[in-house]
């Protein structure tokens, strides 16, 4: 199990109320940069930030510099969690970041932080180790890691017929939590199963690298029609009037309109690559893809506002993007990462 990410959620249960009273605190940059470091250093779903070092493939130094937050806002519970794990964790050459936001409790997402990246590796290195496979199909491997990952999502390992811990009602089929998972070496990769929402700055330039899977998106609602299901508006587009995701892990209850299956995309880097902003649906409501990345921007490159904010240039513009968010009325969950690829 990864250090702090079990007790992240019920930390800011008990002081994400005050989160959004005063400035964001996270702790000051964490230097990894030995091997020894690398293997001891794990995930963390708590908010600060860090920075990983270490050697790709091809041996060039790779420096990745980030910062992340998550935070309860204005909601009861908290049901966001956030991964980060150095390079070497992930098919030995990937840095791992990714968000989740659970639903029905916050076990789901906490369980899904725990696990994925493990999970993820594992399907990396039976793909390696296959003949039939020729060079690494992202998609394929992606694709059986989230469906391992939703065996699980629902079921505690007390048994199957507990509820998880945090869950409101009496049945664990309707627990769930959206999955978006980046991994960051020679390219790209990108997996989302939700409405999490990753985006690169380069050349000055937001570009989306995933697609949200709204119930009212053209191809979803068909996708999920066509499955027997229902889009019903009941306080926003939802499946069954019930979940405003068309897909997610858990909500077996819903399957089979609603599926893990992720969307995949591989983005090849350009020397233009500024930054990455990987964040849940409490900031993309009600900030922009050009907004958010104008305040990073700002933050990595204006040195005026760190004397100011603390932390590092990915740091500040994590907390400045969880603040604004705040103030732009956000009702949800946020939780982002920020990492700095210049």
């Amino acid at each position: 199990m990864m250090p702090n990410s079990g007790k992240t959620s019920a930390f800011h249960a008990k002081k994400g109320r005050k989160a959004h009273l005063g400035r964001l605190k996270s702790k000051q940059p964490m230097l990894v940069t030995s091997k020894d470091e690398l293997g001891s250093s794990e995930c963390c779903g708590s908010a600060g930030t860090g920075e990983t070092g270490g050697c790709s493939s091809e041996e060039k130094s790779e420096d990745l510099r980030f910062g992340h937050i998550s935070m309860m806002g204005r909601r009861r519970v908290m049901e966001d969690a956030v991964s980060v794990a150095p390079p070497r964790k992930v098919g030995e050459e990937y840095a791992f970041f990714a968000v989740y936001d659970g639903h029905g409790g916050s076990r789901a997402a906490e369980i899904c932080s725990e696990r994925m990246h493990k999970y993820l590796d594992r399907h990396v290195e039976k793909a390696k180790k296959s003949p039939k496979e020729k060079s690494l199909n992202w998609e394929k491997v992606m694709e059986g890691c989230f469906r391992s990952m939703d065996e699980v999502v629902g079921k505690d390992k007390k048994g199957d017929d507990e509820v998880m811990e945090g869950a409101s009602t009496v049945s664990e089929t309707i627990v769930g939590s959206t999955a978006l998972v980046v991994l960051v070496g020679p390219e790209v990769v990108v997996a989302n199963c939700g409405d999490s929402r990753a985006v690169i700055c380069s050349g000055g330039v937001a570009v989306p690298l995933s697609s949200d899977h709204k119930p009212d998106r053209p191809d979803e609602k068909e996708r999920v029609e066509a499955a027997g299901g229902n889009i019903i508006n009941w306080n926003d587009w939802r499946v069954e009037g019930v979940l405003a995701t068309s897909r997610c892990l858990g909500n077996h209850h819903l399957k089979p309109s609603v599926i893990p299956d992720p969307e995949v995309s591989i983005y090849k880097r350009k020397e233009s690559d500024d930054f990455l902003i990987v964040a849940t649906d409490g900031l993309w409501n009600v900030v922009s893809n050009d907004i958010a990345c104008d305040i990073v921007r700002r933050c990595l490159h204006d040195q005026t506002t760190r004397p100011l904010q603390g932390g590092s240039g990915a740091d500040v513009a994590a907390s400045m993007l969880a603040e604004l968010a705040i103030a732009k009325g956000s009702k949800d969950n946020i939780s982002i990462i920020v990492v700095q690829l210049d």
